[in-house]
């Protein structure tokens, strides 16, 4: 194997870093910064609440930006030291330590620059999942729960904050349904890529005969609402469903009529919280919920309209993005960057930060 050319690496990478600090604006959002603490400082911030909790939330993110950019850059400014100091000694234990910190900020940066490409209008909010059991029965129930815990996975790797909002469970095995918000910076741009079905083959576990099966699960991603959203709904056009909250045997559950399911008339749209302890706090998630889904709905029809006056007749990227097959051979192949692994229990155990790269990169050339 050929020697590393450390500083060549520690060069390339450096450049990247330089580039990606222009496009996220290091100046800029220090003043960002400055500016958000100056409101958060204000004495009677917390009199409103939602607008406090606004400029909190926003701080911290400008304020998890800069750390990760100013922490990047000095690891950066390390390598050479750490290749001086290893170099110095005798038994060359520490060239291993430096190359595994050197392939540890190329990887940061990578995922970093990744980030640049996410400019959407809404790509840096918080995102809400919803996955649904489609075609297959007991099988799609049980496919829909392994993408749940997939997306679970997922997201504890990377430390993001998930909030179950809804499960509907199925009668025999698996989950109907069910609705989680990822709170975490472009947590939206990021996994909007995912939205579509996932096409699961395999050997039934339910069928007495081992026969292969294919099922199906659809995975609908949107953006959560902000203040400056305006997302009008008038109350007479929701129907308002109140019900028992439901889990598998053995799990705790509110034993009052406290879930609420929010049918929105005009667009047939569903949502549903069973997570809050009361009433009128399912009520209020929920509503968010259905705004989210309403402004996601919005900016579909207004990229509806662009891509016809593009004369764009492509279609919905979304609709079978993924397929996964466990048998006859082992694939998880991507429908639309084409990209694939025989990792596929990597893959279902949270490991999907290729596919999702790879999907940004194409949504963004296509």
């Amino acid at each position: 194997m050929a020697a590393r050319e450390y500083q060549l690496e520690i060069n390339e990478i450096d450049a990247t870093l330089v580039s990606i600090e222009k496009v996220l604006d290091l100046p800029k959002l220090r003043k960002q910064a400055a500016d958000l603490e100056a409101e958060a400082g204000v004495p009677n911030l917390w009199d409103d609440p939602e607008n406090a909790q606004v400029i909190t939330s926003r701080l911290s993110r400008v304020q998890s930006e800069i750390a990760k950019l100013s922490g990047l850059r000095q690891r950066v400014e390390d390598l050479p030291i750490l290749f001086e100091l290893a170099a110095s000694e005798p038994d060359g234990s520490g060239v291993a330590d430096a190359e595994r910190e050197l392939d540890a900020v190329k990887k940061s940066i990578g995922e970093l620059e990744v980030q640049t490409l996410l400019n959407g209008e809404y790509d840096d909010r918080d995102a809400l999942i919803t996955i649904r059991s489609e075609a297959g029965g007991v099988e799609a129930a049980d496919w829909a729960e392994m993408i749940m815990r997939m997306y679970l996975r997922y997201c504890e790797r990377h430390s993001l904050k998930v909030d179950v909002l809804e499960t509907s469970y199925a009668e025999e095995a698996g989950i109907k349904s069910t609705t989680f918000r990822v709170t975490a910076p472009y947590a939206y741009g990021t996994l909007s890529v995912e939205q579509g079905t996932h096409r699961l083959v395999r050997i039934s576990p339910f069928d007495s005969q081992s026969r292969r099966h294919t099922s199906f699960a659809g995975v609908e991603v949107v953006p959560v609402v902000d203040q400056s959203d305006h997302v009008e709904i008038d109350e007479k056009e929701i129907r308002v469903d109140v019900y028992r909250s439901s889990g598998p045997g053995g799990q705790g559950v509110n034993t009052t009529d406290s879930a609420v399911r929010l049918t929105h008339i005009p667009t047939g749209i569903v949502v549903s919280c069973q997570n809050e302890r009361s009433q009128i706090q399912n009520k209020a998630t929920a509503m968010a919920v259905l705004q989210s889904k309403l402004l996601e709905r919005r900016r579909q029809e207004e990229q509806a309209k662009i891509n016809a006056l593009k004369g764009d007749n492509s279609g919905s990227w979304g609709n079978q993005m993924r397929s996964y097959v466990l048998a006859p051979y082992q694939m998880v192949k991507d429908l639309r960057t084409d990209y694939e692994t025989g990792n596929t229990s990597a893959v279902l155990n949270g490991e999907i930060d290729e596919f999702i790269e790879a999907g940004i990169r194409w949504r963004r050339s296509s």
